[in-house]
């Protein structure tokens, strides 16, 4: 069970340590006159300049003044919060909105393309169950093995990159969008028939739920990142048996969940 008040910090030995709270994530439905548009993952304020800004840099409406009520409501999923951002129109453009319903293309922020229900942006919970563990040193080993295999980044440091770690060597792939990044990752480990249970997966980025999600149907134990994880990340990984790593620095990182996995951690908890 992860300790609700605090981490195991690594820092040339293990001590419990108390980090800054995690930001809140959660599906965020923008649903138009009761069509469901899309759902991306928000923080979950502010939510009718949100579904406003939406609506009007995607194109759904021409102005402000084209709304006429706004409303939100909770609708969690599988235990997890969510919620629906709605907006009403004013008459007669409901059937212009139908016609050009929302495909997504690629954006590479949300990490949801193309997901307009909350039930598909909270999907079963796949569970990790393997056994593979590292000792704590490893860790920092981890992460210089994806910033050697960073070649683009070393172009422009705008490259998310996403690796692989075996416990001896990193396969590495880049691209702008992290989500982008972990998706090429799986790629190369199905092309080189790479069993994902028997390693990390190290990410460049703050871990966001849609990682966790990705991390867990690769089938990786273990998930570490440079940056901080969002709340309902580390609520994900915990359900899916995830060993969760962030704020991954040289002589430094943060343990969230599943500890047995890091060796010597175990005993702390």
């Amino acid at each position: 069970m992860r300790d609700m008040n605090g981490v195991l910090r690594w820092q040339g030995g293990w001590h419990q340590a108390a980090p800054p709270p995690a930001p809140q994530e959660c599906p965020v439905a923008i649903v138009i006159d009761g069509m469901s548009q899309a759902v991306l993952m928000a923080t979950p304020h502010d939510l009718r300049d949100f579904a406003l800004g939406f609506a009007l840099t995607e194109g759904l409406i021409a102005s402000p003044e084209d709304v006429e009520g706004f409303d939100e409501a909770e609708a969690p999923a599988r235990g997890f919060p969510a919620c629906e951002a709605r907006l009403w129109l004013r008459p007669g453009l409901s059937a212009r909105l139908a016609e050009r319903r929302r495909s997504m293309i690629g954006p590479v922020g949300c990490g949801l393309c193309g997901v307009d229900s909350i039930e598909a942006a909270l999907p079963e919970i796949v569970p990790v169950s393997s056994d593979w563990s590292m000792p704590p040193e490893q860790v920092a080993e981890a992460m210089a093995a994806l910033t050697e295999g960073q070649i683009l980044r070393r172009q422009t440091p705008a490259i998310h990159g996403a690796a692989f770690w075996d416990g001896a060597r990193a396969i590495t792939r880049e691209d702008v969008g992290r989500h982008n990044a972990l998706d090429k990752l799986a790629g190369a480990l199905a092309v080189a028939g790479q069993a994902a249970g028997q390693g990390a997966i190290v990410m460049s980025s703050r871990l966001s739920v849609d990682l966790v999600q990705k991390a867990a149907r690769i089938g990786a134990p273990v998930l570490i990142g440079a940056s901080a994880p969002t709340a309902l990340a580390l609520d994900w990984a915990e359900r899916a048996g995830i060993t969760l790593i962030a704020r991954s620095r040289q002589d430094s990182f943060d343990l969230y969940t599943h500890p047995w996995r890091i060796a010597g951690s175990s005993g702390l908890r």
